[in-house]
């Protein structure tokens, strides 16, 4: 019994980062080309991807740092 929890647990531990995990997309406004970083895939037609494959980023830090290095981005950036 004891054996079965443990084997449980070790799966439990090796799993759930998956789960936690977020989804995170670089965006643009269409209205004003201001770039931004969201949590859901945009449904609207308001934003659009700043990249044709539309890349998903695992963490908010990992896709403002992809936002960086997109051309569309960086011009904006240098507006403000």
């Amino acid at each position: 019994m004891k054996k079965a929890i443990m084997v449980a647990a070790m799966i439990a531990t090796i799993i759930a980062p998956a789960f936690a995990a977020g989804e995170y997309y670089v965006v643009q406004d269409i209205k004003t080309k201001k770039c931004t970083v969201i949590d859901k895939k945009p449904t609207d037609s308001s934003k659009a991807f700043v990249n044709a494959a539309g890349t998903v980023y695992r963490t908010r830090s990992e896709a403002e740092s992809g936002m960086k290095s997109v051309m569309v981005c960086k011009s904006d950036s240098k507006a403000q």
